[in-house]
């Protein structure tokens, strides 16, 4: 895969002031920088400079500093220098090494979830496929929804640690800039919806087969981009 360039200057981003509440203003810079990692407004390898991001939130360096250096100690920045950080780059096999930990810890998490899950929460999972697969959704949108369905089932397996696992990975595997779910709603639309039916059918080895298949098969999309 190409290597992504490191731009010389540091990334040109619109950030609005934070304001006090309740949260530290580190917790606050720390939850605004993270969303905006995750939903890809800051491209991987643009430098952020701890100075210039405390200017624009509006709030000294220290709790910017604490922000940046939390987000390094979770895998999502990198350090450039001794004043700036860049978004970390995930390479193919680390891309491949999350996917295979979701494959295991997904599909046990979903065997456990089929005799625990609600009829309430196969509706709210059935309601996020509709919502997905009605209308145009930007990138943005998708993730989201899709976060949501994926944490709902690990959260139904009953298994506290799973859905922070599952978390994880997924964000590990955000940080893979080749690949985009928007190319293929039509196939994410039809998978959950056998990941459903199975669940509501309450079938443990069903609905295993049927998240290994989409997993497996957001994995090959992937190698056959990487081919091309």
């Amino acid at each position: 895969m190409p290597s992504l360039p490191s731009p010389a200057q540091p990334a040109t981003i619109t950030i609005a002031p934070l304001e006090v509440r309740s949260a530290s203003l580190a917790e606050q810079a720390y939850e605004r920088l993270r969303q905006l990692i995750l939903d890809r407004q800051i491209s991987a390898g643009s430098p952020l400079q701890e100075a210039r991001l405390a200017e624009d939130l509006r709030i000294s360096r220290t709790p910017m500093r604490e922000a940046l250096v939390r987000l390094a100690g979770e895998g999502l920045l990198v350090r450039r220098d001794a004043r700036s950080y860049a978004v970390r780059a995930l390479g193919t096999k680390e891309y491949f090494d999350c996917m295979r930990a979701r494959e295991v810890i997904e599909c046990e998490a979903i065997a456990l979830a089929v005799g625990k899950i609600t009829d309430a929460e196969i509706q709210t999972l059935e309601a996020d496929i509709q919502a997905l697969h009605d209308g145009e959704h930007s990138e943005i949108e998708h993730f989201h929804l899709d976060d949501r369905f994926h944490l709902l089932i690990a959260n139904a397996s009953g298994n506290v640690v799973f859905p922070r696992l599952v978390e994880e990975l997924r964000v590990n595997a955000r940080l893979f800039r080749l690949h985009s779910p928007l190319h293929r709603q039509r196939e994410n639309h039809d998978e959950h919806g056998a990941i459903v039916e199975a669940l509501r059918a309450r079938d443990p080895e069903r609905a295993r087969e049927a998240m290994r298949a989409h997993l497996r098969s957001l994995q090959e999309d992937v190698r056959r981009a990487l081919i091309e």
